[in-house]
């Protein structure tokens, strides 16, 4: 395995969990895998379909993000394709026969052309594993439903002796039980890595104006000189309106959004993918489909409808592990408009909660990291210094007494209470749910008298953030206490909780305003080395002369790797990580003779 990984993809280890799933689909076992974006999702199929005879199946539910995965795979030295809709019948017909021939490792396919061609040619030919990517999309509760991939439900009715593997960065509980029943995997595994993103720095402005949103968002591009970024809105006219900004102060940007043409989304894409423009200015339909590793930074012009959403979308920078920043935007006019859509949809009750949860974290005052670990189940003892909250930390105090009080509550009802009973309880307040249940004869009723009911609000959604208890979106709400939780109701663990601080609103004045100063707390990143420029400059010639992106000859990452070890041998070269025997043998020789000249 180690040998095969050093081979292809230039490693000389695996990341967490990766070795774990890579034995496991190897012994022909189902398996639902959740890693965030950047987190080496496609190693876990893409090795075994290497160490095993036959083609692997690889459902994508994208045109583009198969294309990305192809080139990537194929600029490693290993034979893939796709087929989807925009293949010609003749190249149809070479990708069959190279799987009849054993010649194709990986085949990507849409769900669509899966179930046209599945019993007329795909069960005659040698299928080592099936990979279902993207596999949220599959489940009700997915935050990105798409209906052709119910259809799933019949793999292993068409390939029975072939173990599936569904793979996702973004999957709360529900969501990872519905995809198991949806796929109908047999005893699967369910392998869930940290959705910690530690390189990612996570900062929120609050009631920000237009005028006042373009200054920080100009101030913070110019942080970024020359990178990569998405900045996502909610509206098309948004997209024009922001890129038009963006091109006024000569930043190269372009738009994507669904009111344009195929043609013009496509190119738009392509420039992006291709560093022909730095900035997209998008709607969410944007990103799913780029495997771009050198995104530096995401901004969101308007806030997220979910979390689900909000961390996929910003888990598109940084994809190579190295810095890069995230700023999000919130007003009230977002979640009111937010709203106004959740109630509409289908899932009114489940969209809406979703929707709570993101402003929750928009409006919080304890570490964003947490907040965002908890809601996919993950808990940290720490706050994480590299978000907004850690750098300019609001004042503390000892809130262990308030924390057991609520969550007393919450167990003496055995967790059968949503978050505004909870609160009745501790208020004393004889709501109809209190007198029907009898909750008035708990020894906990009327213990919080003496904290307003909006200071209980606040104090609750931050025992929420700090994962002392969860919600059971599929049982109406109701709270459900965590270990950490019960560490503190039992007095085994402390509990830190925010000063809650209540702004006066004062009246407008007439006549003259009043002038608010703002700060943008950035870090000026240092001057990138000239040996640096330099290899950018050569993987740009390069991957212009193959007409591919620039990051599948070489991400930014394996080229920091080579200003630190700089070698001058094409031996060095394959040593340093990330560079394969292919590769190595491909641009080896124009890159050693570029560190010599700089030697």
């Amino acid at each position: 395995m180690i040998a095969t990984l050093k081979k292809y993809f230039g490693f000389d280890s695996f990341r967490p969990m990766q070795k774990e799933v890579v034995t496991h689909v190897m012994q022909g076992k189902d398996a639902l895998v959740l890693m965030p974006t950047g987190g080496g999702k496609s190693i876990c199929y893409q090795l075994p379909a290497l160490l095993a005879e036959g083609t692997t199946l690889v459902i994508s539910p994208l045109i583009s993000l198969m294309k990305d995965q192809v080139d990537a795979l194929r600029a490693n030295g290993i034979e893939a394709a796709a087929m989807n809709s925009s293949n010609t019948d003749t190249s149809n017909l070479l990708i069959r026969r190279a799987c009849m021939e054993h010649r194709l490792k990986l085949l990507y396919i849409s769900p669509e052309r899966l179930m046209m061609d599945a019993e007329k040619w795909l069960q005659h030919i040698d299928i080592s594993l099936i990979a279902v990517d993207e596999a949220h999309c599959i489940s009700q509760w997915g935050h990105d439903f798409r209906p052709e991939y119910t259809q799933l439900g019949i793999l292993h009715e068409l390939f029975p002796q072939v173990p599936i593997l569904a793979l996702t960065a973004t999957a709360d509980k529900i969501t990872r039980s519905d995809i198991i029943e949806q796929l109908k995997l047999k005893d699967p595994k369910v392998f869930v890595a940290s959705f910690d993103r530690p390189n990612l720095s996570l900062t929120v402005k609050r009631g920000y104006q237009t005028r006042e949103k373009h200054r920080v968002i100009l101030n913070f591009i110019s942080r970024h000189p020359g990178e990569s970024g998405i900045i996502y809105c909610l509206s098309r006219n948004n997209t024009e309106h922001v890129a038009a900004m963006l091109r006024l102060h000569g930043i190269s940007s372009a738009i994507y959004h669904a009111g344009l043409s195929n043609e013009l989304r496509e190119k738009a894409q392509n420039d992006f993918i291709n560093d022909r423009v730095q900035v997209v200015c998008a709607t969410i339909a944007f990103g799913m489909g780029i495997d771009k590793s050198n995104v530096r930074w995401i901004i969101h012009y308007n806030m997220p409808k979910s979390i689900e959403n909000y961390y996929q979308e910003i888990g598109r920078a940084g994809r190579d592990g190295l810095p890069s920043d995230t700023l999000l935007f919130y007003s009230a006019a977002d979640y009111i408009m937010l709203k106004k859509f959740a109630e509409e949809s289908g899932q009114r009750e489940s969209n809406l909660e979703k929707l709570r949860r993101m402003e929750q974290y928009a409006e919080a005052d304890v570490c964003r990291r947490r907040i965002l670990l908890n809601y996919f189940g993950e808990n940290i003892a720490s706050d994480c210094h590299n978000c907004d909250v850690c750098q300019n930390p609001p004042q503390r105090f000892d809130g262990t007494i308030i924390v057991q009080k609520a969550l007393s509550a919450v167990a003496r009802t055995d967790e059968q209470v949503a978050m505004g009973t909870v609160i009745d309880i501790l208020r004393g307040s004889f709501s109809p749910e209190v007198r029907e249940k009898n909750y008035d004869r708990l020894k906990t009723f009327g213990v919080g008298r003496d904290i307003p009911g909006r200071d209980w609000y606040d104090y609750m959604l931050q025992m929420l953030q700090l994962g002392y208890f969860e919600i059971a979106y599929n049982d109406n709400n109701h709270l459900k206490l965590t270990t950490s939780g019960k560490d503190v109701l039992y007095g085994r663990s402390k509990a830190q909780l925010v000063t809650i601080v209540r702004e006066e609103v004062l009246p407008k004045k007439r006549g003259r305003k009043q002038k608010v100063t703002t700060q943008t707390a950035f870090i000026p990143k240092a001057n990138a080395s000239d040996l640096f420029d330099a290899l950018r400059a050569l993987r740009k010639r390069l991957a212009e002369e193959e007409m591919m992106p620039a990051y599948i000859v070489m991400s930014d990452k394996v080229l920091h790797n080579l200003v630190l070890a700089r070698p001058t041998t094409l031996e060095a070269f394959g040593n340093v990580s990330g560079i394969g025997e292919y590769k190595k043998r491909k641009y080896g020789q124009a890159f050693v003779e570029l560190i010599q000249q700089f030697e």
